[in-house]
C-alpha cells in the first residue's frame, strides 16, 4: 500500500498576507516588491491578469501601476515568516508529519485517513477560517507528483483546490496536460535536452527508460522519473536536517561609499548570523564576507571583494564573528582608491556548521562563560523589545545603507506598536 503524502501552498502568499490585514486589497491588483523595491516577486491574480510578470522590475511597469491602481508593496519579512509559521500550526492539527519546505509550502503525511479529500478540504478551510490565506493541496504516493497535482489543482478550478492523485489512471490521464518544464526539479537545459528527445509532457516523462533518464540527466533525473511512475525516491522528513552553510546578504539602500560605511553593513549582517547560529544552536568553523558594486553600471569604476577566514576555536559569539568578518573586509578591501567605489551589495556567509555540543575542541580551547551569559543577554533584549535594540557600535546608528522598503506594511504580528486597532 502506497503512503499518501500530500503538498499544501499558500496561493500569491504574499499578497495573500498582506490582504489579512487590509480588506481594501480585495478583489484588486496588488504586487509585492523584492528588496530595495526593484522588482515584482508576488502578485495577486488580478495583477497576473493585466500582464506583469514574476522578477518584472518596477520601473519598467510603472504606467501600467498607475493606469490600473495596482497596489504596490515592499516585502515585509517579519509578517510573512509569523504568517507562515501560524499556517504550520493548523498543519499540525492535520497530520502527524508535517515538513516545512519553503515560506508558503509544506508537505504532509496523510496516510491512515480515509477520505484524504474531505480531510484535505477541511484543513483547507480551517487555514482560511483561522489565518485567513487560502491554501490548495495535492495528494499523491510521491513528492513529485504530489507537487505535479498541486500545480493542476492551481491552475483548475473545477477540482476547488484539492486534487487527489493516488490511482494510476488518474495521474496518467493529468500528468499528460503538465509540461515537462513544469516538473519539480526540471530546470531549463533538461527541460531542452527533454524535448529534443520528444519528451514534452509528464507523461512522456514518466515512461522513459531509466537507463535513458540517467543518461541525459544522471541520477537525479532518474529519481524523478521513478518518482513520477510512483516509487517514493524522496523521503517525508519530519526533522529539519542540519544546516551546512547560511548567508545573511543585503543590497544597500544607498551606495556605501568608504570602509567604515561597508563595515557598518557587513556588522549588521555578522551578527545576524551570529543570532540564526545560536538560534538553532549551531557554531561556525569558516566566515567568508563578499561585497560588490554595481555591476549593471558600466559607466563607473566595478570592484568585487572576498575574503574567508577560520574561526579557531568554532563559534556563534557575534564578537567572534564580527571581528573575523573585519579581518576579511579589511584584506579584501581595493588597495588603492577604495574610497571613491559605491558599494551596493555585501554579505556574510557561514560554513561549516555543527551543533555546538559536537564542536572540535583543541587542547588550547578556553570556556568563556561570560561571552554565552553576554549573548544570552544580547538575544533576550534583541527579542524582547524588537531587532536593533541593542547592537555593536560598529554597526552605527543612522545606517543609510539599509535596504529601501519605502511602501512595507505595518508588521501587524510581531511589533506592539503596529498591532492593527479596531476603532
Amino acid at each position: 500500500m502506497k503512503r499518501p503524502i500530500a503538498i499544501s501552498d499558500s496561493a500569491n502568499f504574499y499578497v495573500s498576507a498582506e490582504r489579512i490585514f487590509d480588506p481594501t486589497l480585495k478583489n484588486v491588483p496588488v504586487i509585492v516588491l523584492s528588496n530595495n523595491d526593484g522588482c515584482a516577486v508576488a502578485r495577486s491574480d488580478e495583477a497576473k491578469a493585466l500582464g506583469i510578470k514574476m522578477g518584472q522590475p518596477l520601473h519598467l511597469i510603472r504606467d501600467k501601476v498607475e493606469a490600473h491602481g495596482v497596489r504596490v508593496f515592499s516585502s515585509n519579512y517579519s509578517l510573512y515568516g509569523d504568517i507562515s509559521r501560524r499556517v504550520v500550526d493548523v498543519y499540525d492539527d492535520f497530520s502527524p508529519n508535517v515538513e516545512i519546505y519553503s515560506i508558503d509550502e509544506c508537505f504532509l503525511d496523510f496516510g491512515g485517513f480515509e477520505d484524504r479529500v474531505a480531510h484535505a478540504r477541511n484543513m483547507r478551510a480551517a487555514v482560511l477560517h483561522r489565518i485567513g490565506v487560502p491554501v490548495r493541496v495535492g495528494i499523491a504516493p510521491t513528492k513529485t507528483l504530489a507537487k505535479c497535482a498541486n500545480d493542476i489543482a492551481k491552475k483548475n478550478p473545477i477540482f476547488g483546490g484539492v486534487l487527489d492523485m493516488m490511482d494510476d489512471e488518474l495521474a496518467d490521464w493529468l500528468l499528460s496536460m503538465v509540461p515537462v518544464g513544469d516538473i519539480w526539479g526540471i530546470g531549463r537545459k533538461t527541460d531542452a535536452k527533454l524535448r529534443q528527445l520528444g519528451i514534452g509532457t509528464a507523461s512522456d516523462l514518466r515512461g522513459m527508460p531509466l537507463r535513458q533518464a540517467r543518461a541525459v540527466g544522471t541520477v537525479v533525473l532518474e529519481r524523478t522519473v521513478l518518482e513520477l511512475q510512483g516509487e517514493p525516491c524522496l523521503s517525508l522528513d519530519d526533522v529539519e536536517p542540519q544546516r551546512k552553510g547560511m548567508a545573511v546578504t543585503r543590497s544597500a539602500g544607498a551606495p556605501m561609499i568608504g570602509f567604515d560605511a561597508l563595515f557598518q553593513a557587513i556588522t549588521a549582517h555578522a551578527t545576524r548570523a551570529a543570532e540564526k547560529l545560536r538560534l538553532h544552536g549551531l557554531v561556525a568553523g569558516t566566515v567568508t564576507v563578499f561585497f560588490h558594486t554595481n555591476r549593471h553600471r558600466r559607466d563607473r569604476p566595478q570592484f568585487t571583494g572576498s575574503r574567508t577566514t577560520r574561526l579557531t576555536p568554532m563559534s556563534a559569539d557575534t564578537f567572534d564573528l564580527v571581528d573575523a568578518a573585519r579581518r576579511c573586509a579589511q584584506a579584501a578591501w581595493p588597495k588603492s582608491q577604495g574610497e571613491t567605489f559605491g558599494f551596493t551589495k555585501a554579505g556574510v556567509m557561514l560554513d561549516d556548521l555543527v551543533r555546538f555540543e559536537d564542536r572540535p575542541r583543541t587542547l588550547f580551547d578556553v570556556e568563556k562563560p561570560k561571552s554565552a551569559a553576554l549573548m544570552s543577554a544580547l538575544d533576550h533584549v534583541n527579542d524582547r523589545f524588537g531587532k536593533k535594540t541593542m547592537v555593536l557600535a560598529s554597526e552605527g546608528m543612522k545606517r543609510p545603507w539599509q535596504t529601501k522598503a519605502d511602501r512595507r506594511s505595518p508588521r501587524y504580528t510581531t511589533r506592539i506598536s503596529d498591532l492593527p486597532v479596531v476603532r
